[in-house]
Formats: C-alpha cells, sequence, structure tokens
C-alpha cells in the first residue's frame, strides 16, 4: 500500500499548477500592449509553448499515476467525501488535457502554426475559420476558468483535510523532510 506520492509525481503536481496559473495570468498580457505590437505576438507564442509543455507534463503525470497508482484516501472519509475527491480529481485531469488541446485547435483555426518555444513547429492542418475560432476561444477560456475554480476547490479541502481533520491528505503530496525519513520522526 501506497502511504505518499513518489517524488517525481509531487514535483509534477507542484509544476502543473504553478504552469497553470502562469499561463492563464499569461493569457492577460496582451493587454498592456497596443493591437499590432510585436509584444502581443511574444506573449501568445509564450503562452502556446507553456501551454504545449503543460500537456506534455499532465500526459508524463497520468503515465505516472497509471505505473505507480496512488495513496489510499483515509479510512475516517464518508463515501461522499471520497466520491467528491474523485470527480474534483477527474475534472481537473479532464480539463488539463481538454483545455491545451483545444488551444491547439484554436491556434490552427486562427490560421497560425504551433510553436514549441521555437524547437519545432506544426502547421495546420485545417483551414482559418476565425468565425469557429471565436467560439472555440470561448471554450477556451471557460475551461481555464473551470480548471481554477475546481483547483480552488481542491486546494480549500486539501488545506481543510491539513487544518481541521489532520489526517495527512496534503502531507502526501508536499516534499518530505529529510528528518522525517528517519524512523520515529515520520508520524
Amino acid at each position: 500500500m501506497t502511504t505518499t506520492y513518489s517524488p517525481a509525481q509531487k514535483a509534477l503536481h507542484w509544476l502543473i499548477a504553478l504552469l497553470i496559473v502562469g499561463v492563464y495570468l499569461l493569457s492577460f498580457g496582451e493587454e498592456f500592449y497596443e493591437r499590432g505590437h510585436p509584444m502581443r505576438a511574444t506573449i501568445w507564442w509564450l503562452h502556446i509553448s507553456f501551454g504545449l509543455l503543460l500537456l506534455g507534463l499532465v500526459l508524463a503525470r497520468l503515465g505516472l499515476r497509471l505505473a505507480r497508482g496512488v495513496p489510499d484516501l483515509p479510512s475516517s472519509m464518508t463515501p461522499v467525501e471520497r466520491g467528491a475527491s474523485h470527480a474534483v480529481h477527474l475534472g481537473l485531469y479532464a480539463l488539463m488535457l481538454a483545455i491545451p488541446l483545444v488551444g491547439v485547435g484554436l491556434t490552427w483555426l486562427r490560421g497560425d502554426t504551433l510553436s514549441f518555444f521555437g524547437l519545432f513547429t506544426i502547421p495546420s492542418p485545417v483551414e482559418a475559420d476565425r468565425t469557429l475560432g471565436r467560439s472555440v476561444k470561448d471554450i477556451h477560456e471557460l475551461g481555464a476558468n473551470l480548471i481554477l475554480a475546481l483547483a480552488a476547490l481542491h486546494a480549500a479541502a486539501a488545506l481543510w483535510h491539513h487544518l481541521i481533520r489532520r489526517d495527512g491528505v496534503l502531507a502526501r503530496m508536499l516534499p518530505r523532510r529529510h528528518d522525517d525519513e528517519r524512523p520515529g520522526l515520520a508520524d
């Protein structure tokens, strides 16, 4: 039985969380520049590149989850709490996959190529369709707002478990201190 997430799972969790917030905030960067300013294109290039990085890291995280599994939830959790936990995690994973994939479609519908930090590009396999692109953009933005709301719920639940229930749920995803690994100090 696994009692904690692996160091790789923990690192991916926190890196992905940071990237989600960073990519979201980056999308507001264009508002600081007038239309046609080259910095607006740079901001979207970074948004797309980090979005693709996010997609790759989420796929790696899913692979690790399938290979290693996850720690059991505390036995003190009710069936409703367990169901809510599973639903939120499923929603987060679905959105972490869907949002970047919708973003890829949006980029191509705008007639742009995908670029991953200039290391490689993928030209659009579809005709540009700005009308459809606007609808897809709305879906992309809705997904981004939904993932932030779900992530806030996830964080609030983790803090509730840590501060109120004191059942170790949050500790499973926190880095271990070296003194925690010595016998007798982990509990």
